[in-house]
């Protein structure tokens, strides 16, 4: 995949939208000494390129009941590409999974999962992670503390 060429503006653009996805066009124009229109064009550029690739709020998970945040290290028993899509199937219908990385190291995959709680953790771990055929090990880790969880992209 090519990267898009992208002077100052962009950058400007980028950056703005990153910390307030909401902001308005005239807004946004103002902050990066652009005209509405200018902006506009060149904020539509960013997301037919698939630069930008949306907009969500962020929420804040412990005041919507899930007080528990996961992160679990999973082997599977053999590998080959039935059996990595089997697992990114069961990775895709689980909605607590909140984000699932293949990586290099001692595991085979890298789960973020929230939950309300203990119990809720417990149940997805035993009667859905557990039973899945193509799971060798489990390894887990309860986030007691966030330091720092910012998804943002350090723009030039």
């Amino acid at each position: 995949m090519q990267e898009m060429r992208m002077d100052g503006f962009d950058i400007a653009i980028l950056d703005a939208l990153q910390r307030d996805g909401a902001m308005t066009n005239a807004a946004l124009a103002e902050l990066v000494n652009l005209s509405p229109s200018q902006c506009s064009r060149r904020r539509a550029a960013l997301e037919e390129a698939g630069v930008i690739e949306g907009y969500a709020a962020r929420l804040n998970p412990q005041k919507l009941g899930f007080g528990l945040r996961a992160i679990i290290r999973v082997n599977l028993r053999s590998h080959g590409q039935g059996k990595e899509d089997d697992f990114a199937r069961f990775v895709a219908a689980h909605p607590q999974i909140r984000s699932a990385f293949s990586v290099s190291g001692d595991a085979d995959y890298i789960l973020d999962v929230r939950l309300r709680d203990l119990e809720a953790f417990s149940d997805f771990i035993h009667r859905h992670l557990l039973p899945q055929p193509q799971v060798a090990q489990v390894r887990s880790e309860i986030v007691l503390k966030t330091l720092k969880d910012d998804r943002s992209l350090v723009l030039p």
